[in-house]
């Protein structure tokens, strides 16, 4: 009987990771592991940060994180290690990062907050930044709800929604995007932590906004404020979203091109020459129309079950970034030697003698 044998099979070739255009690995846009609780729709949004930015090839260390308190700013330390940092104080966000950013242009800023951060303790702060037209993405998880404290309303709570114990909420809920565009801003938009691909492209369309664009991204709290009386729970929100557009966005580096036919689509120009693709559903929405965006969100707010309009609500480039506003140098402030900053007597002599 004669013994037969086989011949060793090869192992396969581990794979190559992808690269973007940087030539870094998806892993450079990554930080520390969560410890927020499993199922957390903040960790979905920080995976589309960090995917959104991985794609559009930003260098980490040009980013600057911003944070205050609470449950949304513990994320910041689950994204972007090599970029800069700060922790601010309860509500105190906005102003830090309007300052980061005076202080250095050439960074790219993009703060996380939550409800409470933002629309209650910080809300006097967010509006002021908003106005200033401060270069920032700041992005809102609004849960509707004080996830650190044990579930309290916040102030973005519908009236009408109720705690796990069956308190009713009866105050006003507001609205963050409303804010947003009667404040000015000319990048608003509303998606859902479940919307992976909206919220991927959203945050995108933002990296190429020059200004303030906020997203108002509703995160449902899993372990306070996800049950039948909530209107932020999983199911609610799910069953009551209402998508404007299917949003798509081409970065200025790749073919620009376009797939729908005329009249199915609207393509909105960004300041460094990318585009969004808005392809059109059911609406015929013009995310360009002041005063439409903010009728939409006053006749949601008005309907018996709130409906959570998704996408792309305004966007406008009129309005001149804080520092162009400021005429302010290239160069960034922070690498000013102490000669350039505190100029001798004669300059401030000059600048008086202009003024007589």
């Amino acid at each position: 009987m004669s013994a037969t044998t086989t011949a060793p099979s090869k192992a396969a070739a581990p794979k190559a990771p992808k690269l973007n255009r940087l030539g870094l690995e998806r892993k450079a846009y990554t930080a520390l592991e969560s410890t927020l609780c499993a199922g957390c729709g903040h960790d979905s949004i920080t995976k589309s940060i960090i995917d959104a930015f991985f794609d559009m090839g930003i260098k980490p260390y040009e980013v600057a994180k911003m944070s205050g308190i609470g449950c949304s700013s513990k994320t910041t330390a689950y994204f972007l290690n090599q970029s800069h940092g700060f922790n601010a104080i309860h509500g105190r966000m906005a102003a830090i990062a309007k300052g980061a950013a005076l202080g250095n242009r050439q960074l790219l800023n993009i703060g996380v907050s939550g409800d409470g951060d933002t629309a209650s303790i910080g809300l006097g702060n967010f509006l002021h930044m908003v106005r200033s037209n401060v270069p920032l993405i700041y992005i809102i998880e609004n849960n509707g709800c004080y996830g650190l404290t044990k579930g309290q309303f916040s102030a973005t709570a519908e009236t009408g929604s109720s705690l796990k114990n069956g308190v009713v909420n009866h105050a006003r809920a507001l609205d963050c995007c409303t804010l947003a565009i009667e404040m000015g801003c000319g990048y608003v938009s509303r998606s859902f932590s479940g919307d992976f691909k909206q919220v991927k492209a959203l945050i995108e369309g933002a990296t190429a906004h020059r200004g303030t664009a906020v997203l108002d991204i509703i995160s449902p709290c899993i372990t306070f404020n996800d049950h039948p009386g909530s209107t932020k729970s999983y199911r609610y929100v799910k069953s009551h979203k209402d998508l404007l557009h299917e949003v798509g966005f081409v970065p200025f580096f790749e073919e620009i091109t376009v797939d729908y036919e005329p009249g199915e689509a609207q393509i909105v120009d960004m300041p460094d020459g990318s585009k969004i693709t808005l392809k059109k559903l059911d609406h015929d929405y013009d995310p360009t129309d002041r005063g439409r965006a903010l009728r939409m969100l006053h006749e949601a707010e008005e309907e018996e079950e709130h409906v959570f309009h998704t996408g792309l609500i305004y966007y406008s480039s009129e309005t001149p970034a804080l520092q162009d506003q400021m005429n302010m140098i290239d160069a960034p402030l922070a690498t000013l030697n102490e000669a350039s900053v505190r100029p001798d007597a004669s300059v401030l002599e000059e600048i008086m003698e202009s003024f007589r």
